[in-house]
């Protein structure tokens, strides 16, 4: 899953090491001998001005501060970090990686804003940083791609059976999304996830819109042994959920799952209606089911909905299928709402709770 991502994160983390290659080959093996060298080489970089230098970066500056500015290492600090085994990281090493960084994970359809907000929070993390001999400069990339993944991945991250657990019953919740992207086998699944977990649930059939929505939905119910409530074709979508919510305040049920017509996010009327079913019935949350192979498509997609009726999660689904990890990346950071839940093939138990930490530790793993 996401391979291809995670060939390119290791391909930046290569671009590094191979920019401060030269440098390390530099560097004396005995520390002794490094340390005699680099008084040396301070001495010939900044000459009988070394010790003024000292003394100056002690003085007091104009606004109290008495250090010197970190962000561009000075003549006598790289010869400093030379004399004790290190390797300061400077722009120029990272100019032509982040570069292809940047190229590779637009490639991979992680939105643009996304990108750039990874890029610079790598750019924070190493610019100045130095290696030490017993580290290794990979291992300084994998730290910031992994501080910098987790961050956007990682955003509005909730524990949502904790949520179930915790709220009023019944718990209704209405998925979206256009058609053909899995929704209702979404809900199925997720109906069993529950069931799995001591959780009754009843499914509606808001999909009032589309000829045989209702047989779709209903095999799954029947092969779950699940209770259905439907309405006609051409029903209003709303009453047909408002419903299940009230049979599952009489009968003791857990969670309802509604669905929804398979909308274009660019109709208006349906749109609409999507703000109707909000309305009336009030969901507990509202999940986004899109396909992590759509990449791009899927986070506009997503960025949409989120406008007309404001989602609480997603779940993507043929995430098995995804070699670039695009909607993966930057769904959860351009709605501030986060991916919840991967599907992973389709059978009614592949579905899995998604851990940004388990996810970046795969992208990262080198194995």
């Amino acid at each position: 899953m996401f391979d291809g991502l995670k060939d390119k994160l290791s391909g930046f983390r290569e671009d590094v090491e191979e920019s401060t290659e030269v440098e390390e080959e530099a560097a004396p093996d005995d520390e002794a001998a490094a340390e005699s060298d680099a008084g040396d080489s301070a001495a010939e970089a900044v000459g009988d001005d070394a010790a003024a230098a000292e003394t100056a970066s002690d003085e007091p500056t104009a606004d109290g501060d008495s250090s010197s500015d970190d962000d561009e290492p000075s003549t006598f600090q790289r010869a400093k970090a030379f004399a004790t085994g290190r390797i300061i990281i400077e722009e120029e090493d990272l100019e032509e990686p982040l570069w292809n960084l940047e190229m590779a994970l637009l490639e991979s359809d992680v939105e643009m804003s996304v990108a750039e907000q990874i890029l610079d929070s790598v750019r924070e993390s190493m610019l100045g940083e130095s290696r030490k001999q017993v580290e290794t400069t990979g291992e300084l990339v994998e730290s910031a791609l992994h501080d910098a993944l987790l961050d956007v991945i990682a955003v509005g991250q909730f524990d949502f059976e904790q949520r179930i657990a915790e709220a009023d019953k019944p718990v209704t919740i209405v998925f979206t999304g256009v058609n053909g992207v899995g929704k209702t086998t979404s809900i199925a699944k997720l109906s069993e996830w529950l069931a799995d977990r001591g959780y009754s649930t009843v499914l509606a059939n808001g999909d009032t819109y589309r000829a045989g929505a209702n047989e779709q939905i209903r095999e799954h119910a029947d092969r779950l042994g699940r209770d259905l409530i439907s309405h006609d074709q051409g029903g209003d979508p709303a009453a047909v959920i408002y419903d299940g919510v009230e049979y599952a305040e009489a009968n003791d049920i857990d969670v309802v799952l509604g669905d929804t017509a398979g909308r274009l996010h660019t109709s208006d009327d349906l749109m609409a209606q999507l703000e109707k079913i909000d309305r009336v019935v009030d969901p507990d949350m509202t999940l986004f089911v899109d396909e992590a192979v759509a990449g791009q498509d899927a986070v506009n997609r997503a960025k949409e909905f989120d406008d007309a009726a404001a989602i609480d999660g997603a779940i993507l689904t043929k995430a098995d299928a995804d070699s670039s990890g695009g909607a993966a990346i930057s769904v959860a950071y351009v709605t501030g709402k986060p991916i919840l839940f991967l599907g992973t093939g389709q059978g009614y138990d592949d579905i899995t709770l998604f851990d940004p930490e388990d996810l970046v530790e795969s992208l990262l793993d080198e194995e």
